[in-house]
């Protein structure tokens, strides 16, 4: 079953950190044989030369393709430029993730929905949601 996937490095953020990009780095796409088994294949292939990726959150992905899924997230999110930096070897699907803008999300809804209006101690699953809502084309529950 295809899935959308978040992945998150421990190692890549330390390397985004250090060369002034951010820490705040995840990537995203689709695996055809699940989510699950694409972060596997991550690790086992060292992709971008780390091999601690870890799965944030999935999400059903049949009715999008990867190239349409990125693109729908670069419209809020900034897409990290392959080019400008060597070591993404020209891989597609890394963003730089404004916390900011996941901490507004969640106060709107919360607003929305009559709760309280707290700022949130964010979690990687808050970031997972938040991506994953904006490659589904809008508002939509992880």
């Amino acid at each position: 079953m295809r899935e959308f996937y978040v992945a998150f490095s421990k190692t890549l953020t330390e390397w985004g950190d250090e060369v002034g990009l951010t820490k705040h780095l995840f990537r995203v796409g689709i695996g055809e044989e699940g989510a699950a088994a694409a972060i596997e294949a991550l690790n086992a292939e060292r992709s971008l030369g780390v091999d601690d990726w870890k799965l944030i959150r999935k999400a059903p992905a049949e009715e999008f393709d990867a190239a349409e899924a990125i693109e729908r997230v670069a419209r809020k999110e900034r897409l990290v430029d392959p080019d400008y930096y060597p070591r993404l070897k020209g891989l597609r699907g890394l963003f730089k993730v404004k916390p900011q803008n996941v901490e507004h999300r969640i106060l709107v809804r919360r607003a929305m929905a009559g709760e309280q209006e707290i700022v949130p101690k964010l979690k990687p699953a808050d970031i997972g949601d938040y991506l994953i809502s904006h490659a589904k084309g809008g508002e939509a529950e992880a």
